[in-house]
């Protein structure tokens, strides 16, 4: 695998590619770190000699980790179920709750990013006409995604909306009692070994569920082993198996005809089912479960439209030739 690897960095490939690891059954069989200019969430870091304690923005790879902790909050009866009624659970914005457009949304339609609500992310991410951006910068980050204005019915069509994620992160803090990140090393990091990450926050001090999170490529890869076993560790149950079950349901079609299910998107890719979190720049956890295989994934690809293609080619040049 790493004479695939280095085949694909001289012929330029993968570029922008800060490190890559694949695991199979518990055993590593890539682990590529490089050197590259990278940012946390737009700040400058400069030059970085990447390894492997390292931590690495993620970026929207978040929104995936924060659907699991959705789900384990869930099984503690912590966080009501996906179909209860989403501005319930939102009482201090009880005013919103007169449009009965809006009281017809449910929690599911923020888990499936079809909550029917005006919404753009396709601008950078550094311009406030980025609605993750305006959201950052609103007094209220909660009021400002629960009143946008209604475009369509919900359920009816996904639209990318790390608002939707947001809310959920607010029902995992509320309901545990714990800010996120706090709920995060305890359900989920820790059982897993995981105990260097960092998770970047808003200028109100409230951890970014849509795109905070920083991690090593090891232990984002041990997340996607986690996915592999049906949310068991070591014997250990750390999220509910009917979760992971439930959450990776094909439901939508991304606007680029992927399936989505709970903020995870479901592909196929050489005829093998995969399952994935992604990132702006080119953040990739990859799950192929009939290989066994987890892949992890860091680039520095920010805000360029085609930051999809070092991932896709690490994929199918040099991760699958070599598993298959």
């Amino acid at each position: 695998m790493g004479d695939l690897l280095a085949e694909a960095l001289r012929a330029g490939l993968v570029d922008g590619l800060h490190a890559a690891v694949a695991v199979r059954g518990g055993r590593t069989l890539l682990e590529h770190y490089g050197t590259g200019e990278d940012f946390t969430w737009g700040t400058p870091l400069g030059v970085v000699e990447f390894g492997p304690e390292t931590l690495h923005d993620v970026r929207s790879v978040t929104k995936s980790v924060t659907a699991l902790l959705y789900g384990i909050a869930l099984g503690e009866g912590r966080v009501p179920h996906p179909e209860e009624p989403l501005l319930r659970q939102f009482r201090a914005y009880s005013d919103l709750a007169t449009d009965p457009e809006r009281t017809r949304l449910t929690i599911e339609h923020a888990l499936t990013m079809s909550m029917g609500l005006k919404w753009r992310e396709d601008v950078p991410y550094d311009s406030p006409a980025n609605d993750e951006i305006a959201m950052e910068l609103a007094p209220d980050r909660y009021r400002y995604v629960l009143e946008r204005p209604i475009a369509e019915p919900p359920g009816r069509r996904w639209a990318y909306c790390g608002g939707a994620t947001a809310l959920l992160g607010r029902l995992i803090a509320d309901g545990t009692g714990q800010p996120l990140p706090q709920y995060a090393r305890a359900a989920l990091f820790a059982p897993l070994g995981i105990h260097d990450f960092e998770w970047n926050v808003g200028a109100d001090g409230v951890a970014s569920a849509a795109s905070g999170l920083r991690l090593t490529p090891r232990d984002l890869a041990r997340i996607g082993e986690l996915m592999l076993a049906d949310g068991a560790w070591d014997g250990r149950r750390i999220v509910p198996a009917d979760w992971i079950h439930t959450m990776l349901q094909p439901r939508l079609r991304t606007d680029w005809g992927t399936r989505y299910g709970y903020h995870w998107y479901l592909e196929t890719m050489a005829s093998h089912r995969l399952v994935a979190g992604m990132g702006n720049g080119g953040q990739r956890l990859v799950v192929l479960p009939d290989l066994d295989l987890t892949v992890a994934i860091t680039a520095g690809n920010y805000d360029d439209p085609d930051h999809w293609r070092t991932p896709a080619a690490l994929l199918e040049h040099v991760i699958l030739p070599a598993a298959e």
